[in-house]
């Protein structure tokens, strides 16, 4: 009955215009927020962000086929020459030389090297001397393979694979903390309203019992005294219900811009239910944040990359060594046509190498810091999981207080409201001063308004839960968006 009650006493104030007035439930406004606010619109940006930037790093594992070309490669010039003396002439040069390449290439993720191919046809054209020459290359196949060095192939298959799985879960971290936003602006602007009435109300009661006063004072039964602390009362009514409307407008201004909603009129909330069909234990909030939170798979993405960094520093420690292998066919003719016919053998074995004579220690110092800071990395990380955990067990046991808070505030708000009721009556049979009138009143005010914010602590609560675990306790499922 109390609530019933509640929500009739906001109906003056909020819906003067019913046709312009919008109502709003707390979760109609989370979902707005959802869908049309920038931050959740920046949230799936960035995932879209991140998602191309995985496709990109699959690709490397896939075979890359690239065609190259120079077509037409015309020069018309004079360039200078060398003689067998020495002197340089000046040659008149007339001619076209054109170029086609198809190659592929194929890393391997295990060694880190990479299998290559080719096809190759140059055509050369010589105008001043009426000459045509082909040369081609048929086929070649080779292998590149690095030697003590760094192999990055390796080390991002076990690191992107982490970031990305981290991008999807922080989508849903910042959708969850837009409905944690959400929450806090629905209740910042009912917290207004209920301002707003209250202060309206009790500028109606102070001009009521004013006029009761002015009749008890013309009779003698009242002193000046009170009719003057009346007349005070009623000022401050008056300043409170035009502060009260200045903070109503505020903060329908922010619940507007930051929800995107672009309806006009008038905004009323429905209150919120004053509990939920959801136990939970810490240990229950823990193993789920541990499972879904993206803060979870960045203490594990971290580690690795730290890892990656000692490799790389050993990796690069100046011993650099390249092995390539060829196997393929050539030949060179006048006629395209003959070109192809009776290839010559084509092999290549090359060993490319890079030792440091002397480095003063460069590569060892790398090495260390690099280690160092795996050392520092795994302390962070364990320090971070022990805050992450004690967020986790706060807010679980902040959210227990606030059920037994919303109780105690809706105990005394009933209480207050007929304490005051009480009160109002014994003033008007003169069995009650103006300033015990006053404190009930007071009381009663405050009463209403720690109940809403209890109200607005439990819900920020909740979603709190929410956004630390990704799961919802109610459905007992995963929180997952397309």
């Amino acid at each position: 009955m109390r609530y019933l009650y509640f929500i009739w006493m906001l109906l003056p104030a909020l819906s003067a215009n019913a046709q312009d007035t919008l109502r709003l439930s707390l979760a109609a406004v989370v979902q707005m927020a959802k869908e049309g606010s920038i931050a959740s619109k920046q949230a799936a940006t960035m995932k879209e962000t991140k998602y191309w930037q995985w496709r990109t790093y699959r690709s490397n594992y896939a075979p890359q086929l690239q065609l190259e070309g120079t077509l037409p490669g015309f020069q018309k010039t004079y360039t200078q020459v060398l003689q067998p003396n020495g002197t340089v002439l000046f040659q008149p040069v007339h001619n076209n030389n054109s170029a086609l390449s198809l190659s592929f290439s194929q890393g391997i993720t295990a060694t880190g090297g990479m299998i290559y191919g080719a096809t190759e046809l140059q055509r050369f054209d010589d105008f001043d001397r009426n000459n045509t020459l082909y040369n081609a290359v048929p086929y070649t196949l080779g292998y590149q393979q690095p030697l003590f060095q760094f192999n990055k192939l390796k080390w991002d298959k076990k690191i992107e694979p982490l970031k990305y799985q981290e991008s999807r879960q922080q989508f849903i971290s910042d959708m969850e903390e837009v409905a944690v936003n959400a929450s806090q602006y629905f209740f910042a602007l009912l917290l207004s309203q209920v301002n707003y009435q209250i202060a309206e109300t009790n500028l109606a009661n102070t001009k009521r019992l004013q006029a009761i006063a002015d009749e008890k004072f013309a009779l003698g039964k009242i002193s000046r005294n009170e009719i003057l602390q009346l007349k005070l009362e009623h000022l401050k009514a008056e300043k409170s219900l035009g502060a009260a409307a200045r903070e109503m407008e505020i903060a329908t201004l922010n619940l507007r811009s930051y929800t995107g909603l672009q309806q006009v009129g008038r905004i009323a909330l429905d209150l919120p239910p004053a509990g939920i069909a959801m136990e939970v234990t810490a240990e229950q909030v823990l193993e789920q944040a541990y499972k879904n939170n993206a803060d979870a798979i960045a203490f594990i993405r971290k580690v690795v990359e730290a890892e990656r960094d000692v490799a790389q520093a050993k990796g690069n420690n100046g011993l650099n060594a390249t092995l390539t292998a060829n196997l393929g066919f050539s030949n060179s003719a006048t006629n395209i046509n003959k070109v192809y016919q009776s290839p010559q053998n084509q092999q290549l074995v090359q060993l490319q190498f890079t030792i440091p004579v002397l480095d003063w220690g460069r590569s060892r110092s790398r090495s260390r810091t690099a280690e160092a800071n795996l050392k520092l990395a795994r302390y962070e990380v364990e320090q971070d999981k022990q805050t992450f955990s004690h967020l986790v067990t706060t807010q679980v046991t902040l959210f227990e207080m606030m059920k037994q808070q919303v109780k105690l505030s809706a105990t005394a708000d009933s209480i207050a409201s007929e304490k005051y009721q009480i009160a109002n009556s014994r003033y008007s049979l003169g069995d009650l001063s103006i300033t015990d009138l006053s404190i009930a009143f007071q009381e009663k005010d405050q009463a209403k308004r720690d109940y809403i914010t209890a109200l607005g602590d439990f819900w920020g609560a909740y979603y709190e839960l929410r956004y630390l675990s990704l799961y919802d306790f109610e459905k007992q499922e995963k929180i997952t968006y397309q």
